[in-house]
């Protein structure tokens, strides 16, 4: 993997995590009964509104997306790109399992766009703990 394709992973990864925090934060209620938007409602159907939890999460999120972007301000630092890769599979391997086995309330089209949304994330974490590619013996990325 190159720093090029490392960046555009953070990248992905930060406006993710920066869609849900922002909204989260700051209008919790609101993000609470139109998770993930467009007509969609996948939260109340999961427990009732809880205003600490929805900012808690909301700050979970941007604290992703700051690590996140700084990562991809630094894509050849490999250290810093797998520790920013296994911080997303720390929260995303949970938080896709629980919700894999609380798919029953939602429509098809919910179930599935809820289970690939947070395989997106967890695909990408691992892509981030992918070894760099090595040209001629040269490190293309550290």
């Amino acid at each position: 993997m190159t720093s090029s394709a490392r960046r555009v992973v953070l990248v992905i990864l930060a406006v993710l995590a920066a869609y849900v925090g922002v909204w989260a934060v700051s209008a919790p209620a609101n993000w609470y009964v139109s998770f993930p938007g467009g007509g969609h409602h996948w939260l109340p159907m999961l427990g009732p509104y809880n205003e600490h939890l929805a900012r808690d999460v909301g700050g979970l999120y941007l604290a992703l997306a700051v690590v996140t972007v700084g990562a991809a301000l630094r894509p050849a630092d490999g250290f810093l790109v797998r520790l920013t890769g296994l911080a997303w599979l720390v929260f995303s391997v949970p938080h896709l399992n629980y919700h894999l086995g609380h798919l029953s309330h939602y429509a098809m089209a919910d179930k599935v766009a809820n289970a690939v949304g947070l395989s997106v994330t967890l695909v990408l974490a691992l892509v981030l703990l992918l070894p760099v590619r090595v040209r001629d013996g040269v490190t293309v990325a550290r």
